[in-house]
């Protein structure tokens, strides 16, 4: 299967799509784009006109936002193991929609000081920041991932969002979350992942401070 181009930053959500490739062991190249000028470069929006990262081309085919390419690549590597079984796939879609729909939103609007008003939830798709995260909670009280007992390519997403969120406090550090994030932290391939990225923040922090 040939080599899959991942455009990416060290500090954005390319984490997550790099720990997804290290976890179904694909081969790839990496493409390091700079917020505001190359990630806006004529070259790169002929990939993704929204100008962000991250996006993955593999085989001529452009896939963009971190859910989408999550579910691609557990479909595209099969041998992975993290396709959902049958009786998982219920529990697989409905998480991994359920963290790029009610959790990013509510999380990013509430860390920037903006809750819905009690006489307004109906309007959003997650109700409230409360609910969402009591609800997050509940499951992983319930379950030690997503599918159950099994790590799948639901994790990589709905579980990059709670080891953020409870790094940096974006999520209270429930107990249910905390071990979650715990025990995905702990995976070989994000150790690895994390360590490419980790070097190039700090091989980019001096030339900042320049």
């Amino acid at each position: 299967m040939s080599k899959i181009d991942l455009y990416t930053n060290p500090m954005s959500r390319g984490q997550i799509m790099r720990w997804a490739l290290h976890e179904v062991g694909a081969e790839y190249e990496q493409h390091i784009l700079e917020y505001g000028t190359t990630m806006k470069s004529p070259e790169y929006l002929a990939v993704n006109p929204m100008g962000k990262v991250p996006a993955i081309v593999h085989n001529g085919h452009v896939v963009t936002e971190c859910a989408a390419i999550c579910a691609y690549l557990t479909d595209a590597f099969p041998h992975s193991g993290l396709q959902p079984a049958e009786a998982e796939r219920a529990s697989y879609y409905r998480w991994m929609f359920f963290g790029a729909g009610p959790v990013e939103a509510a999380v990013t609007n509430h860390a920037s000081g903006f809750d819905p008003a009690p006489d307004k939830e109906m309007m959003f798709g997650y109700g409230s920041y409360d609910r969402v995260i009591d609800t997050l909670e509940k499951h992983f009280s319930d379950n030690a991932y997503v599918c159950g007992d099994r790590f799948t390519g639901a994790d990589l997403y709905v579980g990059s969002q709670v080891i953020w969120g409870v790094m940096f406090g974006t999520m209270p550090p429930r107990s249910s979350l905390v071990q979650y994030s715990d025990r995905l932290t702990a995976r070989a391939a994000y150790i690895a992942a994390k360590a490419i990225d980790s070097a190039l923040i700090a091989e980019a922090q001096p030339a900042s401070a320049g």
